[in-house]
């Protein structure tokens, strides 16, 4: 059968679902960002999720007006719901787009949630102010539904057409509709929850999971870091047995993984049950920052600046490698603890926007990292891109000081290729 989709929000998870679904269906993308849209008319995705070649080929068409939207018969809602600075969930987005989908849907409308949310906010929270916006009775008039997102910024392996698509309806025909949609795109490689609570359950503990494993491997760093012995060299070891999990070291940002268990431990809250195992894991992979910034501090006391201000050079600022996203990173945490310190730092990134480091923390970007005139006294290697990962003696030792510092947080260089008046430091 033939639909017509609306999606609701056109960032990472919104604009390749939407482009994807076009192929089979008469889509709209609405988002509220004018910009946005003005890039994506031009064959323009920030994100670099999409290709110019892939928005040129594509039937979607864009809006920021509401009006547009009218008459659809799915509506996607894929908007962002962070934590607030007590690190609560933050459904603001979620209700304001709820409203937004009230005030146009008509009568037998499916919307669909794909947002990370604790089970019961599409059906207690989002489906009342539909009801309320529309003057609609929910269940009745119109009909929900939740498909949690799965995209992982920069992985062009794990795609929406390869990747298995949890869906869920509040009634088996709305689950049905929903499993036929979202089979077209990702060749039916669909599984239906068994409803609408039990697929947000799903969502938010598959990144608590990660978030968990992630926090184990960060503790034992820090463990083994007071005995002299570097945590990749252990894992390396470890690996070699069959059933071994390869979770490795580092900060844990980004608008997932250092958010969903805050969700999921909200709901346990609510409920009277203290999540004691969730929130050690967001305290530990929390500490990270600091704990780097002193090792990387300790590092330096031990050069012939110590005591002194270092000049250090920081090499990426997004949440992972190869991605332009700035979202809830933590390598600004580790930038200001070095600063609280008193070291002057300055800062490049392959992928990120100037623009938006700028405005969301008041970074001025380097335009080059390697044409620097100053003699760096570290070099922080904060995010493994693709850019940085073969650096040798010949790029450093132009800006580098005799005796600088090397901390290769995420243990990619090869440090038999630096020169040996060099300090070189992983986790």
């Amino acid at each position: 059968m033939s639909y017509s989709i609306a999606v609701i929000g056109l960032g990472y998870v919104g604009l390749p679902l939407a482009v994807s679904l076009s192929k089979h269906y008469k889509t709209i993308g609405f988002d509220i960002d004018p910009k946005r849209l003005s890039e994506l008319e031009n064959k323009h995705d920030r994100t670099a999720e999409l290709t110019a070649v892939d928005l040129d080929k594509s039937s979607l068409s864009y809006t920021a007006d509401i009006n547009d939207l009218k008459g659809y018969d799915i509506y996607i809602v894929t908007v962002p719901t962070p934590v607030n600075d007590d690190n609560k969930p933050d459904l603001t987005a979620i209700k304001n787009a709820s409203k937004t989908v009230g005030q146009i849907i008509s009568k037998n409308a499916i919307i669909v949630y794909e947002s990370t949310v604790y089970p019961g906010v599409t059906e207690d929270i989002c489906g009342p102010i539909i009801a309320q916006t529309s003057g609609l009775t929910q269940s009745t008039d119109f009909f929900l539904g939740y498909s949690p997102e799965r995209i992982n910024p920069g992985d062009k392996q794990h795609t929406i057409e390869t990747i298995t698509k949890v869906v869920s309806g509040e009634n088996d025909k709305v689950a049905q509709i929903l499993g036929e949609v979202y089979g077209k795109v990702t060749n039916n490689n669909i599984f239906l929850a068994k409803d609408i609570k039990t697929a947000e359950a799903a969502k938010v503990i598959e990144n608590a999971q990660r978030d968990i494993n992630i926090a184990f491997i960060n503790e034992i760093s820090m463990i083994f870091n007071k005995m002299g012995i570097s945590v990749h060299d252990v894992l390396e070891a470890a690996a070699t047995k069959w059933n071994f999990l390869p979770f490795q070291p580092g900060l844990v940002g980004g608008h997932c993984i250092g958010v969903d268990p805050y969700y999921l431990a909200e709901c346990s809250k609510q409920l009277g049950h203290d999540p004691e195992v969730i929130l050690a894991g967001r305290r530990i992979n929390d500490s990270m920052s600091k704990f780097l910034a002193d090792q990387i501090h300790d590092q330096i006391q031990h050069t012939p600046v110590a005591g002194k201000n270092a000049n250090i050079l920081v090499l990426g600022l997004t949440f992972k490698e190869n991605v332009p996203d700035l979202r809830n990173t933590k390598v600004i945490e580790v930038i200001n603890e070095l600063k609280n310190y008193g070291h002057n730092v300055s800062v490049h990134d392959a992928h990120a926007d100037p623009a938006e480091a700028k405005k969301y923390y008041n970074i001025d970007l380097l335009d080059n990292w390697n044409e620097s005139k100053n003699h760096y006294d570290c070099l922080v290697l904060a995010v493994p891109h693709k850019q940085y990962n073969s650096l040798s003696a010949e790029h450093l030792t132009p800006i580098m000081s005799n005796t600088a510092v090397i901390a290769d947080i995420k243990g990619i260089l090869d440090s038999k290729s630096l020169p040996s008046t060099y300090k070189y430091w992983k986790l």
